[in-house]
């Protein structure tokens, strides 16, 4: 049932109750809090009592069609049972934000989505008082229906839905939420509501979304970002079977030291036939002689080098800066000093991009797994020429996103081929094409320098980054905050920037940033306990005990991917928890020390939660590495929503960051030359290891666990490698420095 059907149902049976006119106050953030954000519908009661809750975000395999709907549940006060969730269109004047990203849902739907349960409720409460004629007062709720306590009356949510509709909806900020102590939803482990249609293979994700007359297209794309179509044999394609249209795209796109987060279409040559094998054997026939442009004169090689030079050089921008560095460290007792780099890769999601989409009568209908839906529809209205207000989105589970449904190169060649033939088409790209064109996320290589005193203390921290951009942005994904840790906690710090021109698609990795930022620096610091003689875990420990450096102190650069975020100010007492937690359950302080096997523990702030692990290895006479067991402790404030998909989201997390260890993704003459799983590996389920996820509760709000979970895999698995071999990993992918998976 789409949104249209849905709200004709609700008119037809004329009992339901719609909550309607809310404006939603962000929980996380004045500047959210202060967003035009309009009228909500979340909530159908229909006359049998059966309770439908809209989904507002989209769903990529992160529980977000339980987890909203949860929260209105428990404060409108119903069976979970009795609960039939429907994933909403695209509209935030009714729903307020529809980004699923960043971890941003939980944080931000908190407070918010238990307020429209809770006013819910309270329409309830007040039709059944008024039609009792009681006070509102001596009237409650169990689950489904509302009590009066006085004459033992009791009319179940469907007896009242109807009056409930016809009153005016109270204020969210004046009504009343209950005590956690009360929560019979919010905390219980519930299933996927999608899994049972998963587990049963029934069509669910934007690949499977059919239309009647619906066509297949293809599209054949230069192997360098950007390249444009100079001749091709497309008089040839255009008879083969089952062929109907055959469409260049010109794109507009031109190659730049930048390249801005949504950059538009690339050029290319569609092909749209009755079915995709049909598009793909077509397009498999193509013969097209490229203009490959300036990014063909790109290479890894030759970005290494240059990040060499860079490196040596004095940096482009100093983003943080407090304290005499130079001097410092010419006065420390011990210098340590070394160079992390790490490359590109990609995204990786097991459903590969693709949308549906269809142009009748001047306006646009379309079906996509977008995570940002709404910056799809800008783009597509932008670059079709059309009104926003033409275009009606459906969003559709997506088989992952990992942050690359994020952009929507793949929707806006949907809905320009769709224009073009007027018919409704289904866009799917082949893994090929999916690594091929990803927005890969950006390499980067970490100069480092810290300083020692005689009794083993840090005393001064210098980071230089070497990244890619131009003078004035940094390629997306690619940015760093002045308050990364571990800003803040040694006495004396600087964090530099230089760039280098990129011609490439970049864009935001699951953790992004912190994937990469979390393994230089918690491998770094690792090394510099261990030139100290003293035990990482303490050493940590001991540096978040320092007095803390306040942020407006020292030298900032102005460019905004730089700024602090205000929201994500680390607590050092949070991170100590988590570290101390990990390490009990771990046995850390107990750890046996044999050749070949080892331990390593590292922690991460980000997306305001906190993560700390504990990673134990082997490594074979081979260099193979085997990681045998993982202890994490997580700190995502006072509630667990869902423990299930908690934990679950956890464990995905780990995995997929011990996945980008052995990951890579190089060029050569511009062209990327890796095409599929074989050589860029996820891990394998002979891989996995026994994982154990712990909570540390605090009174802090909750939030997300999509982000925090996955950066410190990677440098506990690494310092593992260490502590096991006595090699320090400080290039990434493993295999260069001679390590594999077992």
């Amino acid at each position: 049932m789409n949104r249209r059907s849905f709200l004709q149902l609700t008119a037809l049976t004329g009992g339901g109750l719609a909550l309607n006119f809310y404006r939603l106050p962000f929980a996380a953030g004045e500047e959210a809090a202060k967003s035009d954000l309009t009228p909500q519908a979340f909530i159908h009661i229909a006359p049998d009592g059966v309770t439908t809750i809209m989904a507002r975000a989209s769903e990529s395999g992160q529980g977000m069609r339980n987890m909203l709907p949860m929260l209105i549940a428990e404060e409108l006060d119903v069976d979970w049972k009795d609960v039939r969730v429907k994933q909403a269109d695209l509209n935030e004047k009714i729903y307020g934000t529809q980004f699923s990203g960043g971890s941003a849902n939980t944080p931000e739907g908190w407070e918010p989505m238990r307020r429209v349960g809770a006013a819910g409720r309270q329409l309830l409460i007040t039709a059944a008082a008024q039609t009792w004629g009681v006070p509102e007062a001596e009237c409650t709720t169990q689950p489904g229906k509302v009590l009066h306590s006085g004459s033992k009356r009791c009319a179940g949510y469907g007896e009242l839905a109807a009056k409930a509709a016809s009153l005016p909806a109270p204020a969210l900020s004046s009504v009343k939420l209950k005590d956690p102590k009360d929560y019979h939803i919010i905390g219980t482990s519930l299933p996927g509501i999608d899994t049972p249609a998963i587990v049963t293979g029934k069509p669910l994700y934007g690949i499977d979304v059919k239309l009647p007359g619906m066509l297949y297209a293809s599209i054949e794309k230069a192997p360098v970002f950007a390249g444009k179509v100079k001749s091709a044999n497309i008089d040839q394609i255009k008879v083969l079977p089952g062929v109907r249209h055959v469409l260049v795209i010109a794109g507009g796109i031109t190659p730049a030291a930048y390249t801005p987060w949504e950059p538009g279409m690339e050029p290319g040559i569609a092909i749209v036939a009755d079915t995709w094998w049909q598009a793909q054997t077509a397009r498999a026939a193509l013969k097209v002689d490229w203009d490959l442009g300036p990014a063909a004169t790109q290479s890894s090689e030759g970005f290494r080098k240059r990040a060499k030079e860079l490196l040596e050089a004095p940096p482009a921008k100093t983003v943080h800066k407090y304290g005499d560095v130079d001097a410092t460290l010419k006065s420390s007792a011990k210098v340590v000093e070394a160079t992390y780099e790490y490359p590109f890769i990609a995204h990786m999601t097991l459903e590969p991009q693709g949308s549906t989409a269809h142009w009748k009568d001047g306006k646009l209908e379309m079906w996509s797994t977008s995570t940002l839906p709404a910056n799809g529809v800008e783009l597509v209205a932008k670059t079709l020429g059309i009104q926003q207000s033409d275009i009606t989105t459906h969003m559709v589970r997506s088989g992952g996103s990992f942050g690359r449904r994020l952009q929507n190169d793949y929707l806006v060649e949907t809905a320009w081929i769709a224009k073009q033939i007027d018919a409704p088409v289904k866009l799917l790209w082949s893994r090929e094409d999916d690594i091929g064109h990803d927005g890969l996320r950006p390499g980067g290589t970490h100069g480092f320098k810290a300083g020692l005193d005689a009794k083993g203390k840090l005393t001064v921290w210098r980071q230089h980054l070497v990244t890619f951009g131009d003078d004035k942005h940094l390629a997306s994904g690619g940015g760093i905050g002045g308050d990364s840790y571990p800003a803040s906690f040694p006495p004396v710090y600087a964090l530099y920037t230089s760039a280098q021109p990129l011609m490439l698609r970049t864009g935001a990795l699951r953790a992004p940033g912190d994937n990469a930022y979390c393994w230089v620096s918690q491998s770094f610091l690792d090394e510099v306990a261990c030139a100290a003689g003293r035990d990482p875990l303490e050493f940590q420990l001991d540096l978040l005990s320092n007095k803390k450096v306040p942020w407006t102190s020292g030298e900032h650069d102005a460019v905004g991917d730089h700024e602090p975020t205000g929201q994500s100010v680390l607590i050092p007492e949070r991170f100590k928890g988590v570290l101390e937690l990990v390490a009990e359950k771990s046995g850390w302080a107990k750890r046996t020390k044999e050749a070949g096997c080892g331990m390593g523990i590292a922690a991460w702030f980000c997306h305001l939660g906190y993560f700390a692990e504990v990673a134990e290895v082997s490594v074979d006479k081979d260099n193979k590495v085997r990681v045998t067991r993982v202890w994490a402790a997580g700190d995502v404030g006072s509630q667990i929503i869902n423990p299930r998909a908690a934990e679950s989201m956890a464990q995905g997390g780990i995995m997929e960051g011990m996945g980008h260890l052995a990951q890579e993704i190089t060029l050569v003459d511009g062209k990327i030359q890796q095409s599929n799983f074989d050589d860029h590996p996820l891990m394998r389920m002979r891989q996995v290891p026994k994982i154990e996820v712990y909570w540390r509760k605090t009174d802090y709000a909750p939030t997300g666990l999509g982000e925090p979970t996955l950066p410190p895999i990677l440098p506990a698995v690494t310092n593992a490698i260490f502590a096991a071999t006595g090699k320090r990993i400080r290039t990434l992918p493993l295999s260069k420095s001679g390590f594999s998976w077992a």
